[in-house]
């Protein structure tokens, strides 16, 4: 099959590689829809974290935000999965450690990352191979393009769980990417009254037209606080000068990651009796995203701007924008095709018996 691997820092292209096989416990699915996320970005540009601490090494195949449809299913699997429409967990932990035990196996010490972590193979192919019980079967009102917004959803959606959003709760969200406007959509639809803030006149002006009018700079509030605050952003002076905005008693959640360390003054959280939470990974509101889709609560497909091949891949991680491209901030990329057109669905079924 063809996919997209990269083989060291900017150096990534598409190759053919061995077709993945359903082993016991697995499906085979044929992916339909992948998104590129920052994550993929830090890989392409070996600023990756996981790169330094072993966690991961090239080559690498990509891919953590996808949707597909099963194909194959391995010894001790329900044949009914086959055919079925589904997204899948990113973090697999070893099943046998008390976090894992507890739920928490996003937590996992031993776990391993979809495209990401402990050379767990990517959706930037044309099928994966994935263990039966990290799937989410997906409704028809969910399509191919809500699918690959499942896993950035419910990273969104823990934190405006976390943020503990009340009706009309004035909630500020850094970072106007696809995280930050997917929390700002999913606080929106909670009835909470969202500003956003951002560094671009693009990614502003995006903001606003999805109706999010209060879309400004740091520089443009007027002093006001806030019953919550969300980092989805990658400065390290945000971490800070969340401190400073929220309201005594109330909550800041970080989901953004910057390049370098944030400073925090932990006098400041105990003065304003602030509860301020991490957010890792989706796995816990996978299923609380899907619903929001499917149920039309939340429709973020605007935020995607154009779906290209697997060739074009590359491309887009090193900053380009495929032409005729929106203005939202996601790219999707749809395995099938190839510069030539799209592959045939029933030859891609049909390798796999």
């Amino acid at each position: 099959m063809r996919a997209f691997v990269v083989t060291g820092p900017h150096e990534a292209g598409v190759d053919e590689v061995p077709d993945p096989v359903a082993g016991a416990g697995e499906v085979v699915v044929e992916v339909e829809r992948v998104g590129v996320c920052g994550t993929d970005v830090e890989f392409f540009t070996g600023e990756m974290p996981y790169l330094l601490d072993g966690h991961a090494r090239y080559p690498i195949r990509l891919g953590h935000e996808w949707m597909g449809r099963v194909c194959e299913v391995g010894a001790g699997v329900d044949p009914s999965w086959i055919d079925r429409r589904v997204t899948a967990d990113t973090m697999l932990g070893c099943g046998a450690c008390p976090r894992c035990e507890s739920g928490r196996q996003h937590v996992c010490d031993h776990r391993t990352e979809i495209g990401i972590r402990g050379a767990r193979p990517g959706a930037l192919a044309e099928w994966i191979a994935v263990p039966v019980q990290a799937l989410h079967a997906l409704p028809d009102s969910v399509d191919a393009t809500l699918g690959a917004l499942v896993e950035p959803g419910g990273n969104a959606l823990r934190c405006v769980q976390a943020a503990d959003l009340q009706l009309g709760d004035r909630v500020l969200v850094f970072g106007p990417g696809t995280i930050g406007l997917l929390v700002a959509m999913l606080a929106r639809a909670r009835g909470a009254q969202v500003d956003l803030v951002g560094v671009t006149d693009e990614s502003l002006a995006f903001a606003r037209s999805i109706g999010f009018e209060r879309a400004c700079r740091l520089q443009d509030l007027d002093g006001e606080s806030y019953d919550a605050v969300i980092d989805a952003s990658h400065d390290p002076q945000v971490p800070g000068r969340a401190v400073d905005l929220v309201e005594p008693g109330k909550r800041i959640v970080y989901i953004g990651l910057a390049g370098v360390p944030s400073t925090i003054d932990s006098r400041m959280l105990v003065l304003k009796d602030v509860t301020a939470i991490g957010v890792l990974s989706a796995s816990p509101g996978l299923s609380g995203a899907i619903e929001a889709f499917a149920s039309g609560a939340v429709d973020p497909r605007p935020l995607v701007c154009a779906t290209v091949d697997l060739s074009q891949v590359a491309d887009v991680l090193a900053g380009g924008r495929p032409p005729n491209a929106g203005p939202g901030p996601k790219v999707h990329v749809d395995p099938r095709q190839d510069a030539a057109g799209p592959r045939s669905p029933s030859v891609l079924v049909g390798a796999h018996g």
